[in-house]
């Protein structure tokens, strides 16, 4: 018998059922009963422990109410102080989702606002926390999701039948390095049972000769994957997803709203840049609405089934806003596989440090960007201190400040660092770095707890008066004339693209100018080359002197270096039996794995792309 036939089984006869629907792993019961609706949640929590899933009550069609008298009702019952800005109605899932900007105040203390609109018009609310900053890629995403409501329902009760097939006994688990081995880049990992294959991000590597990763494997093949999990949004672990969906896949990719968001900014941004370029992209903006329309978005700490055989849980990683340490329970409790994605186990201005909050861990796949016993950061205040220090002796000279920055991660902690100072120049934040910004007032639930106390408390460090945005060459054009000191935060964040490519070559020149590197370097970009004394680089197809003061600020990255990263697997609540090394310089990933074995005593490996490895 299914789990749905089993839970109508277990309902009164007078429950008005009129279906029981999968949403991927959750399950949901449609009534056309008003007593059962408003009053079933004990026995629902009876049932949630019997079978251990998620499951919740929903009206029926025949029981809401009217769209118009629902909104009425909605504004009448809600406090005026949540600052309700839209609703709108999802018929298909009996949903109605409202944006404000106090959600809290949209569900009441123990959900008692929740429980009164749901009595008064039958629909069930879903609140959405409205930007801070007006945010076109987060209006347009919800607004495709709302659109295509009655494809999702679809798409979601598929896969539930899928998710819960019977499953044959995990006979083998084995992982395949697909890209992001030994290198920095095309992050993806394949991870294969008898019974499933999921993926784990999905990437390129932008400066990279070979941008790709081994998707021609033989090991590989797009018709048999089941599930993508990505771990956060830089185009190193999320560029590629598009060119998945662009060439046929229609299956799940599991992550957090946050990436959702940040990956569809960057994928766009991507391929404007490639048409910049006059280079192919790999995928058009179709890839990249059906990726979105394929999300399945996740919050820390919810364990979901995502294939026959596989359970998923994300919990935050510290690197970026929405970034996630993943976990997988494989076979029931078979293999429990940790994959860190890019970690920060340090306090940052806007993150906590990555959890290590597992039951149980079998295996590690980790990275090791800053692998190397060499790559000692300075303390958080040190490196906090030595760029303010040059950007104030840049401003008493009279220059500006460079600081190239990925759009989402270092931008926004870089932001958060100025907004606490004293500086009294304007911040100019140029290419995605505005748009990144803005999503991040989206989602202050996934910052620290002390960065959301401040948000709570009117102190968004986002929305400081000396913030600027560049949104036209003409402004940018502005900046670069102006006679006044400022600080410029542009991407990209290794100069291989972006506008402040624009502001180093008309900048460049001029030895009152800074240029503060805050992040790593790739191996082969021009940032790489600019930091280790290059004077003379060509830009847009002209040669630049180099005259400007080029600082390179430790301890603001958003990875770990090797004494954080072994502190990070000592801290997990169970000893893993094996760790493998990724996402690093050859050397750093064979240095940091004869640590581990050397510091830990655990077996561990730097595996090399196209290999594959039997964990079970």
């Amino acid at each position: 018998m299914s789990i749905p036939d089993e839970i109508l089984a277990s309902l009164p006869e007078n429950s008005g059922i009129v279906e029981v629907c999968f949403e991927a792993s959750d399950i949901v019961i449609y009534t056309e009963s008003e007593e059962f609706l408003l009053n079933s949640q004990p026995l629902i929590r009876e049932l949630v422990n019997r079978f251990k899933k998620r499951i919740s009550v929903r009206a029926a069609r025949s029981l809401l109410t009217d769209e118009e008298f629902a909104e009425k009702k909605i504004k009448e019952i809600v406090p005026k102080e949540a600052e309700i800005d839209e609703v709108y109605f999802e018929p298909d899932f009996s949903k109605v989702v409202i944006h404000a900007k106090r959600p809290g105040m949209v569900i009441g203390k123990s959900g008692e606002v929740a429980r009164q609109i749901i009595a008064a018009t039958h629909w069930s609310p879903e609140v959405r926390r409205s930007c801070d900053i007006p945010s076109e890629i987060v209006r347009a995403i919800r607004k495709m999701l709302h659109a295509n409501a009655k494809e999702r329902k679809k798409f979601l009760h598929e896969l539930g039948k899928k998710i819960y097939s019977e499953p044959k006994e995990v006979e083998f688990i084995r992982v395949s390095f697909l890209g992001g081995a030994r290198e920095v880049g095309r992050s993806c990992i394949l991870v294969k049972t008898n019974n499933s294959h999921v993926m784990l991000d999905c990437g390129i590597a932008v400066a990279g000769q070979r941008p790709f990763p081994y998707l021609e494997l033989e090991d590989f093949v797009l018709q048999k994957l089941d599930a993508i999990v990505i771990s956060h949004a830089h185009l190193d672990h999320a560029g590629l997803v598009p060119y998945l969906y662009e060439y046929g896949y229609r299956g799940p990719c599991f992550m957090t709203e946050p990436t959702r968001d940040l990956m569809a900014l960057l994928c766009i941004d991507y391929i404007n840049v490639c048409q910049r370029e006059h280079k192919e992209a790999p995928y058009s903006i179709k890839g990249i609405e059906q990726a979105i329309m394929h999300s399945v978005a996740l919050d820390y700490g919810v364990v979901t089934d995502i294939t026959n055989d596989v359970r998923l849980t994300l919990e935050n990683a510290g690197h970026m806003l929405g970034s996630s340490v993943i976990h997988l329970n494989i076979g029931n409790g078979t293999y429990n596989l940790l994959y860190t994605g890019d970690l920060k186990f340090g306090l940052t201005r806007l993150f906590s440090p990555a959890s290590t909050n597992f039951t149980r861990v079998e295996g590690v796949i980790i990275e090791s960007t800053y692998g190397s016993r060499e790559d000692v950061q300075p303390k958080r205040n040190e490196a906090e201190a030595q760029l303010l220090a040059t950007i104030k002796r840049t401003i008493e000279r009279g220059g500006k400040v460079l600081i190239p920055s990925f759009a989402a991660e270092r931008g926004q902690e870089v932001a958060a660092i100025l907004a606490a100072s004293d500086l009294d120049v304007p911040i100019y934040l140029d290419g995605m770095v505005w748009d990144a910004t803005a999503i991040h007032t989206a989602y202050p639930e996934f910052l620290s707890r002390s960065m959301q106390r401040e948000i709570l408390n009117g102190k968004n460090p986002f929305l400081d008066p000396r913030f600027k945005a560049i949104g036209s060459a003409k402004e940018r054009e502005a900046v670069i004339n102006e006679a006044r000191p400022s600080v410029i935060i542009a991407t990209s964040g290794m100069l291989n693209g972006g506008p402040i490519l624009e502001y180093l070559e008309r900048l460049g020149g001029d030895e009152r100018n800074a240029l503060v590197f805050v992040g790593y370097q790739g191996e082969g970009t021009l940032g790489r080359r600019v930091q280790k004394g290059w004077r003379q680089v060509a830009i847009n197809g002209k040669v630049v002197e180099i005259k400007l003061e080029v600082v390179t600020v430790e301890g603001l990255s958003g990875h770990s270096h090797q004494r954080e990263l072994l502190n990070y697997l000592s801290r997990l609540r169970t000893r893993p039996k094996q760790v493998l090394v990724v996402h690093g310089e050859q050397g750093k990933c064979i240095e940091l794995a004869r640590s581990v074995e050397r510091v830990l005593k655990i077996e561990t490996y730097a595996p090399k792309n196209l290999e594959t490895i039997r964990l079970k």
